[in-house]
């Protein structure tokens, strides 16, 4: 029994489903099929003479059936290629069943079949499979939207609603293949930065993303609750504190692609499930984790078309070096005041004064956030390293060299969003538990994203923590701007959406 109202031609292929079960012939067989060539593969390589024994398979995309003889659209994986079937070569008894029955009458739009045959072109030029046997795969039941594109290259009847799209990614997949390059490069950009990683001396890790403390990040978490234990859990917000206790236990360096979750709102770059690398190495600082990051990211951009790319209107070059601009510097030249210094009654009055909104909650650390993310941010176009965040901004990283109220930290920002998040990282535990317990304070305050108080890490770091330097860059954000996407919903295959009623 279907879960939904069927439409005349979703009943008229559950018909055919039966009469296939009917004449024997099982629209779902065992999945073992002797595939030995792609339908790129064939368009690319062929020759005369070569793929003379091909078998191939995928969905039919179109058919144009003319007698005794047709040619199909077959797509498989990596694009699509013409089938030449003749009835008398697939049924060369007397029984033609498969050709004018199956083949004509009983496969639809979108069903899987494997063909065995061999390659050939056509009197028109096109390289082709001339199909010698055909199978039955796997039986389609839904309508695919046939989307269409003429001579001229207009497509007609696209499947383009955001909604649908997102909802039904397996749909926008076979019928817009060219949306896999988004996700084929994706892939790429990880391997390249695994690469980098690994390159740096780095150890590719695991850290739990169950925890039950949400450490390493300013945000709101989702909760659970395990029940044999009978405790809430916190699903992870960050992995930076496990990967820092590693470095505490002696490894030189250890990264890991992590999977986040944040219980915040949804917008064009923003997932409340993301993904996130961070990497943490001994003996470096932030300095050399901007150079680093440079070289990364001018690497990941060659890799994916070249250094420049076009986001969102804007022409971006990820050639090193980037600029460097200290936030304070920042403030004071996009929005024209001088906030170092200020205290907490001081920077409320100058957000008042900049038309900057603000809660009560806020302390010194978000407010200066504030001025920065209303009339900074969106000036930073161009690759830009954000450095030297005043200590209440900055929880986890260590002070400044040359200034105590400063810390050794930078935000990478290209088109007007953070891509990257790295320190000095703090290591005196002293120090850490005081910034802990100041956090505490503004959660008591009401600031449900402060920082919980992670005894266990400051434990830690009471062993001793080598002087390091952390990073964390967002994969989807990174993805988008080597991609040209505009929103993260089109670099995820699964994007969050509100439940769907059936």
């Amino acid at each position: 029994m279907a879960y939904y109202e069927l439409n005349e031609q979703e009943l008229g292929r559950r018909e055919s489903l039966k009469q296939l079960r009917e004449l024997g012939i099982n629209p779902y067989p065992a999945p073992l099929y002797p595939v030995n060539a792609t339908a790129t593969e064939i368009l690319a390589g062929y020759q005369e003479g070569s793929f003379q024994d091909v078998c191939i398979a995928g969905r039919i995309m179109s058919r144009n059936i003319m007698g005794a003889a047709s040619f199909m659209k077959l797509q498989d994986h990596t694009g699509r290629i013409q089938v030449y079937v003749k009835r008398d070569e697939i049924c060369p008894g007397e029984d033609k069943t498969l050709y004018n029955t199956v083949f004509k009458k009983l496969l639809d739009i979108g069903d899987f079949i494997g063909i065995k045959g061999y390659a050939f072109v056509t009197k028109t030029g096109e390289v082709s499979v001339h199909a010698k046997e055909l199978t039955v795969l796997s039986k389609s039941l839904r309508v695919l939207p046939i989307v269409k594109t003429d001579a001229d290259g207009t497509v007609h009847d696209g499947f383009t609603d955001p909604e649908l799209r997102y909802r039904q990614r397996y749909v926008d997949l076979v019928v817009n293949p060219q949306v896999k390059d988004t996700f084929f490069k994706r892939s790429l950009i990880i391997n390249t930065m695994r690469q980098c990683f690994n390159e740096a001396g780095c150890l590719e890790v695991e850290t739990p993303i169950l925890q039950a403390i949400p450490g390493g990040a300013t945000a709101r978490p989702f909760i659970t609750h395990h029940n044999a234990l009978d405790v809430d859990m916190y699903m992870r917000i960050a992995n930076e504190l496990y990967l820092k206790r590693l470095i505490v236990g002696g490894f030189a360096g250890v990264y890991e692609f992590a999977k986040n979750f944040r219980n915040e709102g949804m917008d064009k770059t923003h997932n409340p499930e993301f993904t996130c690398v961070e990497m943490y190495i001994a003996y470096k600082d932030y300095i050399w984790m901007m150079e680093f990051t440079e070289k990364m990211l001018q690497r990941v951009a060659e890799a994916t078309g070249g250094v420049r790319k076009t986001i969102g209107g804007n022409e971006i070059s990820f050639e090193g070096p980037f600029r460097r601009l200290p936030i304070l510097d920042a403030i004071k030249e996009y929005a024209g005041v001088d906030v170092k210094g200020m205290d907490e009654e001081q920077l409320r009055a100058t957000c008042k004064q900049l038309n900057v909104e603000v809660s009560p909650e806020m302390g010194v650390g978000k407010l200066i956030d504030a001025i920065f993310g209303e009339y900074c941010e969106h000036q930073l176009i161009q690759p830009t390293f954000i450095i030297d965040y005043p200590v209440e901004m900055s929880p986890l990283t260590k002070r400044c060299r040359y200034d105590d109220s400063l810390t050794e930290r930078f935000e990478l920002f290209v088109n007007g969003k953070e891509l990257a998040n790295a320190y000095s990282e703090l290591n005196d535990p002293i120090d850490q538990l005081e910034r802990f317990e100041e956090q505490a304070a503004l959660k008591n305050k009401g600031d449900d994203e402060a920082m919980y108080i992670d005894y266990d890490f400051v434990r830690a770091l009471e062993y001793g923590m080598p002087p390091t330097s952390g990073i964390g860059i967002g994969i989807d954000r990174l993805t988008m701007f080597m991609t040209g996407q505009e929103s993260i919903q089109d670099v995820l295959f699964f994007p969050m959406m509100r439940p769907e009623k059936f």
